[in-house]
């Protein structure tokens, strides 16, 4: 893993990319769509939720309710995942990561299609919640991932150009939006297969960001 490339920020997507949280969501995705004749097991749970906004999930697999019902049954879903994320911690190797990061002046920003809610609750918990300079969340963009939108804002915001970026991502969701923005994309296989992830299009998998290759990317 090598680049010649001089990066000018860092993107990240928050479940899954910084923190493992797929064993939070899981149980309360069950616990929500159980009633409804809804069986979510893992298989089921990589296919059909992983690195969706809870809103289209929940539009996707219950196409016949008002969205009254539906936001019910979404908003129920993250206020119980939030009640349990203090049990959070971030990926192996992903604070000394931004700490080198931070130290060679490089602009960060968060992308994620989770609610503002739920940002407020895992970023204390992963002692991340004064890092990034600039968060875009789901709200705030026309689309939500895997349109390019998200990435988009981030990059406008932060005044670099894709190819000045670098963009990690869990999903082929969250690598499809990157990658259609332009952005050169890390996979984080703590998710999803590795051969998913470079198939989706990023350029280089990592299993967590105890990888010395990704030194190597920053330090040019």
């Amino acid at each position: 893993m090598s680049s010649s490339v001089s990066y000018r920020a860092l993107l990240f997507d928050l479940d899954g990319t910084l923190a493992e949280t797929d064993s939070l969501h899981l149980p309360t995705w069950v616990e929500v769509l159980a009633p409804r004749g809804i069986e979510v097991d893992e298989a089921f749970y990589k296919e059909n939720i992983s690195g969706k906004s809870s809103a289209d999930i929940v539009r996707d697999l219950l196409p016949n309710l008002s969205d009254e019902e539906g936001r019910s049954i979404f908003e129920a879903k993250e206020a119980s995942f939030r009640e349990r994320a203090g049990e959070l911690e971030p990926l192996p190797g992903l604070l000394d990561f931004l700490r080198e990061t931070k130290g060679r002046g490089l602009a960060t920003g968060l992308v994620t299609n989770a609610p503002g809610e739920n940002v407020e609750a895992i970023l204390p918990a992963l002692k991340l919640q004064d890092f990034f300079d600039t968060i875009v969340l789901s709200d705030e963009t026309e689309a939500v991932k895997p349109d390019p939108a998200p990435y988009n804002e981030a990059l406008k915001r932060l005044g670099v150009s894709p190819e000045e970026a670098l963009a990690f991502e869990d999903s082929v969701s969250g690598i499809t939006s990157a990658v259609d923005a332009g952005i050169p994309t890390v996979g984080v296989a703590s998710t999803q297969e590795p051969g998913r992830l470079s198939e989706a299009g990023v350029f280089v998998v990592v299993e967590d960001f105890t990888d010395p290759g990704l030194l190597a990317l920053i330090r040019g």
